[in-house]
């Protein structure tokens, strides 16, 4: 995995996932991610992009939203107080970090 610095409990315990800076915000977002079924959907619409079935697909979360391009996914971050609030990441490289997402909810909460 190209981005994936480790993953870590914060304060309260809950399992977070630390990425690296150029892509950070992508942290946010894949966060925001609580079940194997929501995962599951959205790898599903990734897969339709990749295979050309779609163009583009954007799914918006609660501070944070994706567009999904065959090459390019791009996050945005609503609330940022930075002038960064996007980054960018390749799209298989986005699944893949979705993928050891899942992997890894099952421990979140414990």
């Amino acid at each position: 995995m190209k981005y994936l610095n480790s993953f870590y409990r914060d304060h309260l315990n809950m399992l977070r996932i630390k990425l690296t800076e150029d892509v950070h915000l992508f942290s946010d977002f894949i966060e925001d991610i609580s079940t194997v079924q929501e995962i599951d959907e959205y790898i599903e619409e990734i897969d339709k992009v990749l295979n050309g079935v779609y163009e583009d697909f954007e799914i918006q979360l609660n501070a944070t939203g994706v567009i999904i391009k065959k090459d390019v996914t791009t996050v945005e971050h609503f609330f940022s107080n930075s002038d960064e609030n996007r980054n960018e990441m390749e799209t298989d490289q986005f699944k893949e970090l979705l993928l050891l997402w899942k992997a890894k909810l099952p421990e979140r909460f414990l």
